[in-house]
């Protein structure tokens, strides 16, 4: 695991010096209370009770995936089994999780609920070079990140590994496990598509890929998000053209009938208040620096 240091520039160049978070209990508080900027995660309850034990915190995402939290509180605890465990127990039990977030966000929220990729995320001070072979081994949505805290009061979370999973995409319906549409999927369209389609849509994928290592991509049911703490773009695959949402505020773009809109007051898939419709080389050109605002502004 490779060292990080943090330098502080006031009065002169001072190494800061790290520590553990006082207690446990204070960083999973911290985390609670700053879910949605630390990860894009709405925060819907603590110490979740299920069977044979409970969550530390559970949230759900902007792309309506739930979201499981494990903090490491002993050398000895294995977060991982237990985030593990508590994400099957969740896939078993998703009436129950539905009636959490009927509660805490509504109904429309908890129609919207997206089973496809269910994330757990394990917090400890330091992972072993044994915990990021076993998650990779898993290949299940289980991200490790570790923390410092500095004497100047800084926290620092860094995100140790990009796991990448296919989404589940039998059961995606409702709580029995009935598919409730006969939509196709995302990988289903692209499958569908013509090969100058296919080629354009993977051109796109490589471009928002390049503008940075921070980038993690998220293939859910419906579409494809690209990610770095929060959503940058989303995409949507038809026929015969292909749909980014990104999140600019289209007040600043100059809009362009049959190529850029403003979606801030109309439902879509995905997140993002700036629609950009590709159908060509010529329309992805013109895209690029969008895509490169949307990289450097969120």
């Amino acid at each position: 695991m490779a060292e990080i240091k943090l330098f502080s520039l006031n009065e002169g160049v001072k190494e800061c010096t790290s520590s553990e978070v006082i207690l446990e209990k204070e960083l999973q508080t911290l985390i609670e209370q700053n879910m949605e900027i630390f990860f894009g995660v709405r925060f819907l309850k603590s110490e979740y009770a299920v069977t044979n034990g409970r969550m530390d915190s559970i949230g759900i995402d902007e792309n309506n995936s739930p979201v499981i939290f494990e903090y490491k509180r002993s050398q000895n605890e294995n977060v991982i089994n237990q985030g593990l465990f508590y994400l099957d127990w969740l896939l078993d039990h998703k009436a129950d999780f539905k009636l959490l977030v009927i509660d805490k966000l509504g109904m429309e929220a908890a129609d919207n609920i997206d089973w496809s990729v269910p994330c757990v995320i394990c917090v400890a001070h330091d992972f072993t070079k044994y915990d990021m072979h076993a998650v990779n081994q898993m290949q299940r949505n289980i991200k490790l990140v570790s923390y410092r805290r500095y004497d100047n009061g800084m926290l620092l979370l860094e995100h140790l590994n990009t796991p990448i999973v296919k989404p589940i995409m039998e059961n995606v319906g409702d709580e029995n496990g009935t598919k409730n549409s006969t939509q196709k999927n995302h990988m289903e369209k692209l499958a569908a598509i013509s090969e100058n389609m296919k080629n354009l849509y993977h051109s796109i994928c490589d471009f928002i890929e390049s503008l940075g290592d921070d980038i993690v991509s998220n293939q859910l049911k419906l579409y494809l998000a690209y990610k770095k703490i929060q959503n940058m773009v989303c995409i949507e695959i038809y026929n015969k053209h292909i749909i980014l949402y990104l999140k600019l505020n289209p007040e600043t773009v100059e809009l362009e009938n049959g190529f850029t809109r403003d979606m801030r007051s109309i439902g879509h898939y995905g997140t993002g208040d700036l629609q950009i419709t590709i159908k060509n080389a010529a329309d992805f050109e013109k895209a690029k620096p969008l895509l490169e605002r949307a990289y450097n502004e969120v």
